[in-house]
């Protein structure tokens, strides 16, 4: 069985500006606190939060979406990558960010607070 969950939040800035910084090595590092090494095409392979978080783009969209495969260290070695995809919205002069996260392990839920804590929270600090 797989776990699934969605998780969003409201920022002061555009969704071009977080989708930019989303897909750029310094400023992920800088909005979120940890390492990343981010690549801005499809195919590109990722890591996140100093190796803890990796991956490859699969498909992106400028402004609009990026849909990723998505591990962590902590995935059994025969466990397949999940999927995440991060929308990108206009609203209210800002943008929200919409993360569905998917074929998560049966422990999955737990990445569901990380979301808020490790990305939402100092990207709010960070843009605001």
């Amino acid at each position: 069985m797989s776990v699934k969950f969605d998780v969003s939040e409201e920022f002061g800035v555009s969704p071009t500006i977080l989708y930019r910084a989303w897909l750029d090595s310094n400023e992920h590092s800088s909005m979120t606190g940890g390492t990343a090494i981010v690549s801005s095409e499809v195919g590109g392979e990722f890591s996140a939060w100093d190796g803890y978080i990796s991956g490859k783009n699969i498909e992106l969209k400028e402004g609009k979406k990026i849909l990723q495969t998505w591990r962590t260290t902590e995935f059994d070695s025969d466990t397949p990558d999940s999927s995440l995809c991060i929308f990108f919205e206009s609203k209210d002069g800002g943008a929200r960010v919409i993360i569905c996260h998917d074929h998560l392990p049966e422990d999955g839920m737990r990445y569901k607070q990380g979301w808020v804590d490790y990305y939402f929270e100092p990207m709010k600090a960070y843009f605001e």
